[in-house]
């Protein structure tokens, strides 16, 4: 004989499927809700070029074929000076540097002795900190040429409340602020829901012939705080 099921068992699926379609209208309507991308991205451009100094850590995850920096604390003006410290990859080990860029010319000091004055093209086989903020080549570019940008949630960082946005980098502007990546390199940069600026940039690189890929992140704090950069 088929089994009777119990009322009570019916009311809690009849309960389950219920909230499970409410739970389904709710995302629709969340998502329905997100600020669309090509907005935010329009406002962020112009919030991120007003930009004088902001203070930046990047950090590095996997092997990035013509990457050589591992993670970074550096202080970076519109004009294109940096300062900071980092750690990055000489002869197969980690090596602690502190660096400077005024003008055409990087002031790099390693663990022990002093400055080495090198031209500013060297530092672009590491990484060049000075691109981040020049609005033809750093992260306004970046935003300007995004392909397929979506809103994916709204997400506080370090406090402040804003919105994901999941995006296709150019391959030019990859090449630029990530030295060596191959094509393919996916994005998500969180813009902050009050003064539309970056909050944070998280870069999926792909593997390539010389690298298994992995992800590099930007965190931008200290907007428009007093820096002074000269040579050391």
């Amino acid at each position: 004989m088929p089994r009777t099921r119990r009322p009570g068992a019916v009311l809690a699926l009849v309960v389950a499927v219920v909230a499970g379609a409410s739970a389904c209208s709710s995302s629709k309507a969340a998502a329905a809700q997100l600020p669309a991308a090509a907005g935010l991205f329009t406002a962020a451009e112009q919030a991120m070029r007003d930009v004088k100094t902001v203070h930046a850590t990047i950090d590095v995850v996997g092997t990035i074929s013509g990457l050589l920096l591992h993670r970074a604390d550096v202080q970076l003006t519109r004009e294109g000076k940096a300062k900071g410290t980092g750690v990055i990859e000489e002869s197969g080990q980690p090596v602690e540097v502190q660096f400077v860029i005024v003008g055409s010319t990087l002031y790099l000091k390693g663990p022990t002795g002093g400055y080495q004055q090198l031209p500013l093209a060297l530092a672009s086989t590491v990484y060049d900190p000075s691109a981040v903020l020049d609005p033809d080549r750093g992260v306004v570019r970046l935003l300007a040429t995004a392909g397929g940008a979506r809103t994916e949630a709204a997400e506080a960082v370090d406090g402040q409340q804003a919105y994901r946005v999941a995006f296709s980098p150019a391959d030019a502007v990859m090449k630029v602020l990530v030295p060596g990546v191959g094509t393919g390199a996916t994005a998500e940069v969180w813009v902050a829901a009050g003064s539309k600026r970056l909050l944070k940039a998280v870069f999926t690189l792909p593997a390539t012939s010389l690298g298994k890929g992995g992800t590099a992140t930007i965190r931008f704090t200290d907007y428009d705080q007093p820096v002074t950069i000269n040579a050391p």
